[in-house]
């Protein structure tokens, strides 16, 4: 399993505050990042999973639209998070 409740607190606790905040917007916006990670790492070995590829697509999109509600809230939240996590944009 990729994903174990130790990672996923992880993660919590060190973008949503504490490993118990699951609603924070920038925890949120890492554990979709583990995961399109973790996908994307799939795809490489397995190219002809589409199941995966439409997952991927919907998840990039889950997190675009959380990103856009950070940015709209709080400017200098969002440019450390994105520096943090490495995303482009």
């Amino acid at each position: 399993m990729y994903l174990t409740k130790e990672i996923k607190a992880e993660i919590f606790a060190k973008h949503g505050g504490k490993a118990e905040n699951t609603g924070s917007t920038e925890g949120q916006i890492a554990l979709f990042t583990h995961r399109i990670n973790h996908l994307t790492g799939h795809l490489k070995k397995n190219h002809k999973d589409f199941n995966t590829e439409r997952s991927l697509v919907k998840l990039v999109g889950k997190r675009r639209s959380l990103l856009d509600y950070l940015k709209k809230k709080d400017i200098v939240k969002y440019r450390e998070l994105i520096v943090e996590l490495g995303i482009r944009k």
